[in-house]
């Protein structure tokens, strides 16, 4: 199995982020980022369809499905806060900048 965190993986996590940033210039940055989560639950829910034989067998693994995403999120999450928290002012201008 291919590295899924190769540098593919980094330009569609750059594409994607452009297309929020760009989103973000016509609604709020919080409107943007309810796309993006929005968008990515529902392919999650694409994908793991797919790997099912039908809506009963997903049932059955609705909650350890959604336990893997979950999981996934927050570890991924915690580790961009932890980058933002040690790199705040590098990351984010203040009206002080």
């Amino acid at each position: 199995m291919a590295d899924l965190f190769d540098d593919a993986f980094y330009e569609r996590v750059d594409a994607h982020i452009s297309r929020a940033n760009k989103d973000a210039e016509n609604a709020s940055p919080e409107a943007a980022n309810a796309s993006l989560i929005f968008a990515s639950a529902r392919f999650s829910a694409f994908v793991s369809a797919r790997g099912f034989g039908s809506g009963e067998e997903m049932a059955a693994k609705r909650d350890e499905t959604v336990e893997y995403f979950v999981a996934g999120f927050r570890q991924m999450l915690e580790g961009n806060l932890d980058a933002y928290i040690r790199n705040f002012a590098a990351y984010v201008q203040t009206e002080e900048d």
